[in-house]
């Protein structure tokens, strides 16, 4: 059974940071596409971004709100997927989530429906 797990997240002030943690179980991710989602209530969820460790180019991509603040990365040894969030933003308030393994193949930025395997969430507030 795949499992998915965050962790990781909280209440931060803006401008610090936060890492986030996704283990999985059941399921090896270092041949997988993983992504970080987020969601904020009434909005629809969105990709924020994803890595592929098979690749050695093109590896990870960010969603452009995103992009030179947070760092996608993955340990296989611990099957573990993160997001490192720095310089924490006000509107970065959401529940994160992550996903595993894009039904059609390849990875990107993808829609959420696009993605077999997702996590509960995990809250992250940034006050300002």
């Amino acid at each position: 059974q795949v499992q998915l797990v965050e962790s990781g997240g909280g209440s931060v002030q803006s401008g610090g940071s936060l890492r986030l943690s996704c283990a999985a179980s059941g399921y090896s991710i270092s041949t997988k596409c993983m992504g970080w989602f987020r969601q904020t209530p009434g909005k629809e969820r969105e990709a924020v971004a994803r890595i592929w460790a098979i690749w050695t180019d093109g590896r990870t991509s960010y969603a452009d709100s995103v992009k030179g603040r947070f760092t996608i990365s993955q340990d296989n040894a611990k099957n573990t997927v993160y997001l490192q969030m720095n310089s924490l933003k006000p509107e970065d308030t959401a529940m994160y989530y992550c996903a595993a393994e894009i039904q059609g193949g390849g990875c990107y930025l993808a829609n959420p429906s696009e993605f077999r395997y997702w996590g509960q969430g995990t809250q992250v507030t940034v006050s300002s």
